[in-house]
């Protein structure tokens, strides 16, 4: 029997052979199998590629395999065989296949008969494990190959369908797929605030090398730490979020799901999944080798792991990681309300904590004023220890209330979601000055899709029967921060907050009928198929701002 192969192709074709030749001895029915088997193996197994990753889909309980023959020329060849399991603990192995020399070169020439087959199948005992690793973490095996040796990569998973990842090489000289690690691979705490900590770690070899290419990204998550990028990655996914492969740290915020926020600021990269057991941020920040993650929540146990990525190739290596638990906050001191001064509180919605405010009235009458500036917030109000009212806060809210001179009265607030709400809150006695103005019957602004043209857009929105003060700004906004815009937007911020180059005009304008009580202004001067995100102020006597809701309108590309 003669049968030409490939050298890679060595161990499917001895274990092809192998059947083939017993088939031909005696035409059994177990034979049939064998040979039917020999075909199965040659078509359904896999060869491991040298100096290339490769990903493995593991099916549950069912084992795979790979084989791979190292090098024909030369005696001894080294090599290296790195597995990052990217989810679930796996088993994996490396068994050897000593065969003879001048068997393995007899094959690879064509010159395979039917003894050199049969002499094949009795070294079949010569298999032997040489190394067998079982858990979550990213293992490297380094061996020294003979010239006569097959081998075989053997993966398991016995807990559920997983994935990995396995790098077979036998450059040693040429450099690494993956980023080197330094000695210390510990990450080190070396602040801790209320809600900030700060970071730092030993420079990788091959950042200090390769500047350009290799980059430090951070997750910051309040589960647990994870042993590699892709289990990271996996996690978030299993947490109920679609999540596109190696976004975050691969730097490919244009795939953001609606679930992600994405934040570009002073060259870093930050990218918060909202997923069911709280944030996991991720954050990458160049070479920088120490780093302060900020607007952390008091009191809260966070988990830390830095990754040192290559972003020509999207290899990573993970650094040891670290957990460190924010500062408790004190506890807030009753804040006491003055007539007719406006307060805004900022409240966090983890703690679901009320924050509380006291009065004590000079007046038989008092008003309490809330405007809901972001998320949803609930008030409860006491008078000398005594329920009086008790609500969700929508817009804009006047409260009456009636007693006596030097009552107490007890605001309590607090935030009706998990992320941070805010709001702002006053009491006087003076019932005809409000602190907000009259507002109309809808905070819309609408634009004209007809009216708008390559370099100017109209808009209109209602106003009152009220002299009153409107002021309008235009931003200039990208595609991927739409999201952010609107999510962030503060109702109860002024146009003091705005940047000047904002201001498009402000002017005075009121109608006895309110029919007729609606204003339009062209916005010229703006850039062809550009977003653009328009606000309007509206201003009344005490000086209080109330934003319009925000809209956003694209120029036309073409007129």
């Amino acid at each position: 029997l003669k049968m030409s192969c490939p050298w890679f192709y060595l161990p499917l074709c001895l274990l092809t052979a192998a059947c083939l030749c017993h088939s031909l001895k005696a035409p059994t029915a177990s034979s049939q199998q064998s040979f039917q088997s020999g075909l199965f193996n040659f078509y359904h197994s896999l060869i491991l590629a040298d100096g290339k990753e490769t990903t493995v889909h593991l099916l549950k309980d069912i084992p795979k395999r790979y084989y791979f023959v190292l090098g024909e020329d030369r005696a001894l060849v080294p090599f290296t065989i790195t597995v990052t399991p990217c989810d679930v603990p796996i088993e994996w192995s490396v068994l050897v296949h000593r065969a003879s020399a001048s068997l393995l070169g007899k094959a690879a020439q064509g010159e395979l008969n039917t003894q050199d087959v049969s002499r094949f199948q009795k070294a079949t005992s010569m298999v032997s494990t040489i190394f067998n690793y079982k858990g979550n973490s990213v293992e490297t095996y380094v061996g020294m190959s003979s010239q006569s040796a097959l081998y075989m990569l053997e993966f398991l998973s016995t807990e559920r369908d997983t994935h990995t990842t396995v790098y077979l090489t036998t450059d040693t000289t040429s450099g690494h797929l993956y980023p080197e690690l330094p000695l210390d691979p510990r990450i080190d705490v070396i602040g801790i605030g209320h809600t900030t900590v700060t970071l730092t770690w030993k420079h990788s070899p091959s950042a200090l090398q390769h500047r350009e290419s290799i980059h430090y990204c951070l997750l910051v998550n309040e589960k647990h730490n994870y042993k590699s990028l892709c289990a990271a990655e996996t996690a978030i996914r299993f947490s109920g979020m679609k999540m596109p492969p190696a976004l975050a740290l691969s730097l490919s915020p244009y795939l953001l799901e609606p679930q992600q926020v994405m934040v570009l600021s002073n060259s870093e990269l930050s990218i918060i999944n909202k997923v069911s057991s709280g944030e996991v941020r991720q954050i990458c920040m160049g070479t920088k080798n120490t780093y302060t993650v900020p607007n952390l929540s008091p009191s809260t146990q966070y988990y830390f792991d830095v990754f040192v990525v290559n972003l020509l190739t999207n290899a990573s290596a993970a650094y040891t990681g670290t957990f460190a638990r924010t500062l408790e906050e004190p506890e807030p001191k009753v804040m006491k309300l003055k007539d007719g001064k406006a307060v805004q509180v900022v409240l966090d919605g983890k703690k679901q904590k009320f924050y509380s405010l006291q009065y004590q009235a000079r007046h038989k009458k008092v008003q309490f004023a809330f405007q809901l500036c972001r998320g949803q917030v609930q008030f409860h109000i006491t008078k000398n220890g005594k329920t009086v009212a008790s609500e969700n806060i929508l817009g804009l809210r006047y409260l009456s209330l009636k007693g006596k001179v030097l009552d107490t009265y007890l605001v309590q607030l607090r935030s009706k979601e998990e992320s941070n709400s805010s709001v702002k809150v006053q009491v006087s006695p003076h019932f005809h000055k409000p602190l907000f103005p009259l507002l109309p019957e809808s905070l819309k602004i609408k634009s004209f899709s007809k009216l708008r043209t390559c370099n100017s857009v109209t808009i209109a929105w209602l106003g009152t029967q009220e002299q009153s003060k409107y002021c309008v700004y235009k931003k200039r906004i990208e595609e991927d921060q739409v999201w952010m815009e609107l999510q962030n937007t503060d109702t109860c911020s002024g146009p003091e907050s705005r940047h000047k180059s904002e201001k498009v005009l402000c002017k005075y304008f009121y109608d006895i009928n309110l029919q007729r009580a609606v204003t339009t202004e062209t916005i010229k001067g703006l850039d062809a198929g550009t977003l653009y995100l328009f606000d309007v102020y509206l201003i009344g006597p005490s000086g209080i701002p109330v934003r319009y809701h925000s809209k956003i309108v694209r120029t036309r590309k073409k007129c």
